[in-house]
C-alpha cells in the first residue's frame, strides 16, 4: 500500500469494509477463527465417550488422557479469542494516530501469532501420540472422525498462524511513513512551496576588496615631528 505506516494508510482515513475483507491477514485470520471452532468443537460434542455401554462416566477419547482433551480445548478458545481480538484491531487499526500505537499494535500480533503457532504444534504432536496409543473399542469408534477432524485441523492451524506472524513480522518493517502525520511546523497549504535557503546569481565577482582595514592614512611628515639631521 503507497504511502503505508505498518500496513495501513492515513490516520483517520475511511476504511471500506470489502477492502479489509480483501485483504490476506483477514482471510488468513477467519481462516484460524474457522479452525479453532473445528477444533475445540469436536473435542467438546464427540472426544467423550463411554468406555463401554455398562460404564456412564465419559472419558477422553485420546487414550482416556483427560488431559489431551483438555490442553485442545483451551488451545481452540484461546485461537477464537485472540483471532476475534486481532480482527477488531485490524478493523480500527486505521483509525489509531500514533505511531507508536500502531507499532504496539503489531507486535502483539506478531508475538501472539508466534505463540499460538507454538501451541498449536504443540496440540498437534500431543493428541496425534495419544491417538496414536488409544485402544479401539466401540465407544472409540463412534468418536474417531471427531478425533481426527481435531488432529487434522490442529496441524492446518499451525500453518495458519505461522501465516499470520509472518504478516505481521512483514507490516512491522514497512515501518512508518512519517508524512502521513503531519503537525503544525508544516504548511497547511499543500501547494505551499517549503521556504529553503537564499541562493545567489551564480555570477562570481571579479572585483577585489579594495577597502583597506583601515580608514586613517599615515602623513609623511607628521605635525610635531622632525627629522633628525645626522
Amino acid at each position: 500500500m503507497e504511502g503505508a505506516s505498518f500496513g495501513a494508510g492515513r490516520a483517520g482515513a475511511a476504511l471500506e469494509p470489502l477492502e479489509l475483507l480483501k485483504q490476506p491477514q483477514t482471510i488468513v485470520r477467519v481462516t484460524a477463527w474457522i479452525f479453532s471452532i473445528v477444533v475445540f468443537g469436536s473435542i467438546v460434542n464427540e472426544c467423550y465417550v463411554n468406555k463401554d455401554s455398562q460404564s456412564p462416566e465419559l472419558l477422553c477419547i485420546f487414550n482416556e488422557n483427560e488431559s489431551a482433551c483438555s490442553y485442545g480445548i483451551a488451545i481452540g478458545i484461546i485461537a477464537f479469542f485472540g483471532s476475534v481480538f486481532f480482527f477488531v484491531v485490524d478493523l480500527y487499526f486505521q483509525q489509531i494516530s500514533s505511531v507508536k500505537d500502531r507499532k504496539r499494535a503489531v507486535l502483539l500480533d506478531l508475538g501472539f501469532s508466534g505463540f499460538l503457532s507454538f501451541l498449536w504444534f504443540v496440540a498437534f504432536c500431543f493428541l496425534a501420540n495419544q491417538w496414536q496409543r488409544t485402544t479401539m473399542s466401540k465407544g472409540v469408534s463412534q468418536g474417531a472422525d471427531a478425533a481426527r477432524a481435531a488432529i487434522t485441523f490442529s496441524f492446518f492451524s499451525i500453518m495458519v498462524w505461522v501465516a499470520l506472524a509472518v504478516r505481521a513480522l512483514q507490516r512491522y518493517r514497512l515501518g512508518t511513513d512519517m508524512s502521513l502525520f503531519a503537525t503544525e511546523q508544516f504548511a497547511t497549504d499543500p501547494n505551499a512551496a517549503y521556504p529553503g535557503y537564499p541562493t545567489g546569481s551564480g555570477i562570481e565577482s571579479t572585483e577585489t576588496y579594495q577597502s583597506p582595514p583601515f580608514t586613517e592614512t599615515l602623513e609623511a611628515n607628521p605635525k610635531g615631528y622632525q627629522v633628525p639631521a645626522y
